[in-house]
């Protein structure tokens, strides 16, 4: 065979391996919990690059997306802040039946930019050594109703509420604090996490017995049934290189 044909041949070969790898490739619309932001970053690439997937990523609010999705917003995966959420949109058909699955278990702390300002008890929340707390919205953010629960049960909801400073989601809670808006907030441990311990300033990781526990369930949306990208992802949480990295900020294991 002359050496034009057999480059012809090489060619439309693997011409037709990339047509096919296309044909499977697919895109995602995900929708994460904004307490998630940093291991998702993290976790995308590695899914990306092992499945040939695209994914187009959305952070926010729990409470906004379902919103968004209920006017009908594309989305066709939703990583939840909470359990209660996926399971409501389960049963309003907005999500497929039985699909939803936990992912990841929540830590709340109570963290300030400054160190040394937060004590290893929380004490500090009963002191008058700060004029603002900040906290994502607790009707939007399960962070924030966390928070509220902690509050309650140490028995200074009422007399810090006037310092309250709200933010749409956990994500707006820390720039609050980490711009010095706010002394101190409660925030999700994964933001403040590195290598194992808080990265800078001072931080109090609220014992779990202060707040119902912060599970967090993906879901499979109707927009993504049947969609392999959606269902990769699904089970790419599930695998050994993204449970390291949801580990590694904080999270426990389901």
């Amino acid at each position: 065979m002359k050496p034009s044909r057999l480059l012809s041949r090489l060619l439309l070969g693997a011409a037709a391996i990339l047509s096919v790898a296309a044909a499977r490739a697919d895109e995602l619309s995900l929708a994460v919990a904004a307490n998630f932001t940093a291991p998702i970053q993290k976790i995308i690439p590695a899914f990306e690059a092992a499945t040939g997937h695209k994914v187009t990523l959305s952070t926010g609010a729990t409470g906004k997306f379902y919103a968004q999705i209920k006017a009908g917003a594309p989305f066709e995966v939703l990583l939840s802040a909470d359990d209660e959420t996926p399971a409501k949109m389960e049963k309003e058909g907005l999500a497929v039946a039985g699909s939803a699955r936990p992912y990841a278990f929540g830590k709340l702390v109570l963290w300030s930019a400054k160190p040394g300002f937060v004590d290893d008890k929380g004490e500090v929340l009963k002191g008058s050594g700060f004029a603002h707390l900040s906290l994502a919205d607790p009707k939007l953010a399960p962070y924030g109703l966390a928070a509220t629960e902690a509050l309650r049960k140490l028995g200074v909801y009422e007399a810090v509420q006037p310092k309250l400073v709200l933010g749409e989601n956990i994500t707006q809670a820390y720039q609050f604090v980490a711009t010095g808006n706010a002394e101190l907030g409660f925030v999700a441990l994964s933001q403040v996490m590195k290598d194992g311990k808080v990265a800078e300033g001072s931080a109090w990781i609220v014992p779990t017995t202060l707040y119902n526990p912060i599970r967090q369930d993906a879901v499979l949306l109707v927009n993504g049934k049947g969609k392999p990208a959606a269902e990769a992802l699904l089970a790419y949480l599930k695998s050994e290189p993204a449970r390291a990295v949801i580990k590694s900020f904080g999270y426990d294991l389901p």
